[in-house]
């Protein structure tokens, strides 16, 4: 498994044998807010924060072809699947899935873009722990990327993977936008993905 920073890429076509199911786990934990003996008979919030992933597919030009998210769990194509909505970040491991057969993605497909973001407006200050990882259809996690960044943004480019020469590439983009919406986020995704 390769743990990358923000802007590092790697072949997943190195990292294994045949490359054909991927599964993108994206995470995060409500960040632990020290509260005071009044703020805890006063306040009736919940420590939890509703982040919602996302996938975009884009042609070489930046065009969108689709967009997979919490109110479309399937690729038009059916090649990418939501696993569906996680609305506390509560437990360990990953919060949301989504799974892409790269067998049955269209040509045209250049990039796939993740994206993290809150429809209700919560953001990152409020975060902790938001990562991204690959795992390919032996389960064995190929790369993995731990946001560090925080900040007043709702929305996250969290990470892409591109085709080169016949393989993928895995790219830890961790690019900050305002976006509350996948959609909100789209020239924020093309700017930062397409070369």
């Amino acid at each position: 498994m390769v743990s990358l920073s923000k802007n590092q890429t790697v072949s997943l076509s190195k990292e294994t044998s045949s490359l054909n199911q991927l599964q993108f786990g994206l995470g995060w934990d409500p960040l632990k807010k020290k509260k005071g003996f009044l703020s805890g008979l006063l306040s009736s919030s919940s420590d939890s924060i509703d982040l919602d992933a996302g996938c975009v597919l884009l042609d070489h030009s930046g065009k969108s072809i689709d967009t997979i998210w919490f109110r479309k769990l399937k690729s038009s194509c059916g090649s990418v699947v939501h696993q569906g909505d996680n609305l506390t970040g509560e437990g360990d491991g990953d919060d949301e899935v989504i799974t892409v057969d790269l067998t049955r993605l269209p040509s045209q497909v250049e990039y796939l873009v993740f994206t993290v973001n809150s429809f209700r407006g919560q953001t990152f200050n409020e975060v902790d722990n938001a990562f991204c990882r690959v795992v390919d259809q032996s389960r064995k996690e190929l790369a993995r990327y731990q946001l560090a960044e925080q900040g007043a943004h709702t929305g996250i480019i969290i990470a892409s993977l591109a085709r080169n020469n016949g393989s993928w590439d895995f790219t830890a983009q961790g690019k900050a936008s305002t976006g509350r919406t996948i959609d909100d986020m789209h020239a924020d995704i093309v700017a930062t993905v397409v070369r």
